[in-house]
């Protein structure tokens, strides 16, 4: 097995598009973008095919569950999130990224959001020359409000 020594860059925001190839930075923005809209395909043409979320109080959720999820009655939640990346480190063809995010859900026919906040940890894997999300272990709790 050859030896990694691990790339570690602490970034802001901005200036992680010149990190892991811009990976956590597309994958934000598609995430803010595509998942609200229904466009579900491209988001998960972001992950790799054994993805696996990991999220507190509940079972692993594979490619198919969260495709399964994201599609499971036509209606759609409205969805809000803010993300700061605090870190992200690079070794060859894996990189993860540690990050503080809150996300607002508002179910469909309901007035006030959902609102969970916490960090996360994403590994990506660079599969083809590209990014993808293959591990997210996401440590959010519901913020009161």
């Amino acid at each position: 097995m050859p030896s990694c020594r691990p790339h570690l860059i602490r970034v802001l925001p901005a200036s992680i598009a010149s990190t892991v190839g811009g990976a956590g930075c597309a994958i934000f923005r598609l995430r803010m973008t595509a998942r609200p809209q229904g466009d579900i395909a491209a988001v998960l043409d972001l992950m790799t095919d054994d993805v696996v979320f990991l999220i507190a109080g509940r079972a692993p959720m594979n490619k198919q569950d969260f495709a399964a999820a994201s599609n499971s009655n036509g209606l759609r939640p409205q969805i809000a999130m803010q993300q700061e990346i605090r870190e992200v480190s690079v070794c060859g063809e894996i990189a993860y990224m540690w990050s503080e995010l809150e996300v607002q859900i508002t179910p469909p026919a309901a007035t006030t959001p959902i609102i969970r906040e916490g960090h996360t940890l994403t590994i990506f894997r660079k599969i083809d020359g590209r990014w993808l999300l293959a591990r997210d272990a996401n440590m959010l709790v519901s913020k009161s409000i």
